[in-house]
């Protein structure tokens, strides 16, 4: 007994490093393998490798904007809302930069969520890319942690109203949990919350996560998640590998920033001439006001309209079931899904892809009819 415990031992450590040494293989973590040998697949799918670079643009757009914004914001429940309209309407290009980090948002998590769906249909998580795939989902959530703390900060009506039913949504898991499990919703919330009700507590502990908590999990997850694309290269993504390929360097590089540059573009002029408020109803955007009525409209952003109409309509226990069987498989898909072929992985994309634009589109109209109907 005690002469195989050391060999056991030694056989695990072997077969961690191993799986470690496949996952991340360093003898390529050169500037030679990872640029200037490194090169792109090109075949009917190639369009898909922009995603992940558009969505570190729009990063690094919400990283400079947000910077400038700090000058002038006040993170306190009385001085919240006053700073984000004297950004507004008098500093000097202060409507531009609130312009440019609100719809920059909105970009950044439309082209994670295309990246995520592209690369599940592309098979691109198969061995050994299963740390890719991981720290994509990771960067998935923080992207949405992003949206929703950051959707308190300006301190206006929906922004409040909004969060306060998100919560309230977190709690109420609570009651579909077992013994003393039961509990731990309502703790968290109180937790996230700081305090009984939506107050200072909560908007400082959302600034803080916005600002800093959030930026650095963000900044791991991207390096883990670069670095084992850099290390592995693009996955070749369909089911006969491609004949063609061009340079990373320069040729994908050189396509790539052009691309941003045309979007960057695109957004400045968007950003200059329509304001990301003008979709939605003045009152919405009044400052908050704890003893007034709550305004007709209050609803989460767009990119949370998957799972809002959802709980509108169906059972609550129905959509967290749902939502939880959803994150399983997605965080599981390397192992789930290993043997699959992509022409299926297609079709699930396709079917995920069709759902998230019909609940974001045409949810309203769902929940109108379905609540006129009853």
């Amino acid at each position: 007994m005690s002469s195989g415990g050391p060999a056991a031992s030694t056989t695990l450590a072997g077969r961690a490093l191993s799986f470690l040494k496949e996952r991340f293989p360093m003898e390529h973590a050169n500037f030679n393998d990872m640029v200037l040998e490194k090169t792109v697949p090109v075949h009917r799918m190639s369009w898909a490798y922009y995603f992940g670079g558009l969505a570190l643009f729009f990063f690094m757009l919400q990283a400079a904007t947000g910077a400038l914004l700090l000058f002038y914001y006040e993170p306190t429940v009385s001085d919240a809302h006053t700073s984000v309209d004297y950004i507004t309407h008098f500093v000097p290009g202060g409507a531009f930069v609130r312009n440019m980090h609100a719809w920059c948002s909105s970009f950044m998590i439309f082209c994670v969520l295309c990246h995520l769906i592209t690369t599940f249909a592309m098979k691109a998580f198969v061995r050994p890319r299963e740390f890719t795939w991981l720290a994509g989902v990771g960067l998935l959530m923080i992207t949405f942690g992003f949206g929703f703390t950051g959707y308190l900060l300006p301190w206006h009506q929906i922004a409040v109203n909004a969060t306060k039913v998100g919560l309230q949504s977190l709690e109420m898991a609570g009651n579909y949990l077992p013994g003393s499990l039961a509990s731990l919703p309502a703790k968290l919330r109180v937790l996230i919350q700081g305090e009984a009700a939506v107050g200072q507590a909560t908007l400082s502990r959302f600034y803080v996560l916005h600002v800093l908590g959030l930026p650095l999990l963000l900044l791991g997850a991207l390096g883990l998640h670069l670095l084992s694309v850099q290390l592995h290269g693009m996955s070749q993504g369909v089911d006969r590998p491609s004949k063609l390929s061009e340079k990373f360097f320069p040729t994908f590089v050189l396509k790539d920033v052009s691309l941003w540059v045309a979007v960057f573009l695109w957004v400045f002029v968007l950003a200059l001439c329509l304001p990301f408020e003008s979709f939605f109803a003045y009152p919405l955007f009044e400052p908050y006001d704890a003893l007034g009525a709550t305004p007709q409209g209050i609803k989460p952003e767009w990119y949370f309209f998957f799972i809002y109409y959802p709980l509108e309509l169906l059972p609550f226990w129905v959509v967290m079931l749902g939502q939880q069987a959803a994150l399983a498989v997605l965080a599981l898909a390397p192992w789930i899904f290993a043997k699959a072929s992509r022409r299926t992985l297609g079709i699930l994309a396709l079917a995920a892809a069709f759902y998230l634009v019909v609940m974001t589109v045409f949810g309203q109209y769902i929940y109108e009819a379905f609540k006129g109907g009853k």
